[in-house]
């Protein structure tokens, strides 16, 4: 027997799992692989206007208003029902959460099962005043089989989006399910008990799948430090370790400008109790996706120049670090090491970007009792500037390769970002 939505809407809404309410509004920004899909009242539904045709997030009086509207945004973990569907002001610094809406239209459940369902978010790359994200939604069964939907986020200066890696999740009636990286590259399989594909009809099989960016301003480049004990193969923002240790520290640059940048430097302020092991700095990239050991040691010092990069060019830089005692308390002592990276090119001047890993150190003293919290963290003597004069290869020793060339990254972008194992 046919399922009528009036008696689905009747269900209270704690059926619907994360379905919130979205507020009419003049939809000008959805579309689909038909030019423009015939849409439902909830009422012509009932009638039975659809017939066994599988369609999706057509009805234009629905759970969220009108289902053209699927894709929306909000200020990440704000509890408010309402999604901004078409625009929303963002903030430097924040993160937002963006929720595609997917609904088989269809009131006959398990008798209309949507097969090959699939989303994926098109995340801008650039620098810009207005970011628009754009939300996929298929299904190889359903008229149409492809549906989109936009939000577009603005600020008052340019910003770049930065996907949160892992935050993707489908959820429905059946749970929480995590959703793959994919789903903003080639798209992520979606599903009901599981993620197979297959959607059936009616509300209480319908989902949201979200997904988190950060937002930020100015934005030239990406930089990540993170660190490991040597020998090791697991990457992280902090590390335990104890004198005499050995510890790989990594530092990830990738160029978010739509422009080439000349000139890369990347430098690492040590802390105090770590000291760089002499011959130990490699650079990887598209011209050295093995490594190669640079020439010289001053990466701590004055820094590298690792090359030019094109958009998307990225690079990783490693060297080791020897944990030593020369100022260390009694207790836990946190030794904090920071890298940055200065870069330039034709629409913006020279700007510093930084990133930080820490080393914790248990000192256990004799004739001491053992500090029960952290002390102070042993930061490095030098105020890591916000801005660097006359920065470049004429003014800062250059990081050399062999004879002192210098390293063009053509675009090269590692595979989905992963570290390097």
């Amino acid at each position: 027997m046919n399922k009528v939505y009036k008696t689905i809407l009747s269900v209270s809404a704690a059926t619907v799992v994360a379905v919130a309410a979205l507020t009419p509004v003049i939809v000008n920004a959805w579309g689909d692989s038909s030019n423009g899909r015939k849409t439902y009242t909830l009422e012509q539904i009932n009638k039975g206007d659809l017939g066994e045709k599988i369609t999706f997030n057509s009805i234009t009086n629905g759970k969220i208003g009108d289902e053209r509207n699927f894709v929306g945004a909000k200020v990440a973990g704000a509890k408010v029902s309402t999604w901004n569907a078409n625009e929303i002001k963002v903030k430097d610094g924040e993160t937002y959460t963006i929720r595609l809406f997917v609904h088989n239209n269809s009131p006959r459940g398990m008798q209309a099962i949507a097969k090959g369902v699939k989303a994926t978010f098109s995340i801008p790359t650039n620098v810009a005043k207005s970011q628009t994200i754009v939300g996929y939604l298929d299904s190889s069964n359903a008229t149409p089989n492809r549906y989109w939907d936009e939000v577009t986020l603005t600020a008052d200066e340019n910003v770049y989006l930065e996907y949160v890696d892992g935050s993707a999740e489908f959820k429905n009636n059946k749970g929480t399910f995590k959703i793959p990286n994919e789903v903003i590259t080639s798209g992520a399989t979606l599903g009901y008990t599981s993620m197979n594909g297959e959607i059936p009809g009616c509300y209480e099989y319908s989902g949201v799948l979200t997904i988190d960016v950060k937002v930020h301003s100015s934005v030239a480049a990406k930089l990540s430090k993170q660190v490991r004990i040597k020998g090791t193969k697991t990457w992280s923002e902090s590390v335990e370790a104890k004198v005499g240790d050995e510890v790989e520290y990594q530092i990830e640059y990738v160029n978010l400008l739509a422009e080439q940048v000349k000139n890369v430097m990347i430098r690492d302020i040590l802390p105090t109790n770590v000291e760089y092991v002499a011959d130990s700095t490699y650079l990887y990239n598209s011209n050295y996706k093995d490594g190669v050991k640079l020439a010289d040691n001053t990466v701590t010092t004055t820094g590298i120049n690792i090359g030019d990069y094109n958009a998307k060019g990225n690079a990783y830089v490693r060297f080791t670090g020897k944990v030593v005692d020369k100022t260390m308390a009694c207790g836990k002592n946190q030794l904090v090491n920071w890298a940055n990276v200065t870069v330039s090119g034709s629409s913006l001047k020279n700007a510093v970007y930084k990133d930080d890993a820490s080393v914790l150190v248990n000192k256990t003293c004799k004739d001491e009792p053992v500090n029960p919290t952290p002390v102070n963290p042993d930061k490095p003597s030098e105020e890591i500037p916000t801005t660097i004069v006359n920065t470049g290869a004429g003014t800062i020793a250059t990081g050399a390769i062999g004879a002192g060339s210098v390293v063009t990254t053509l675009g090269y972008y590692l595979s989905s970002r992963k570290k390097l194992m």
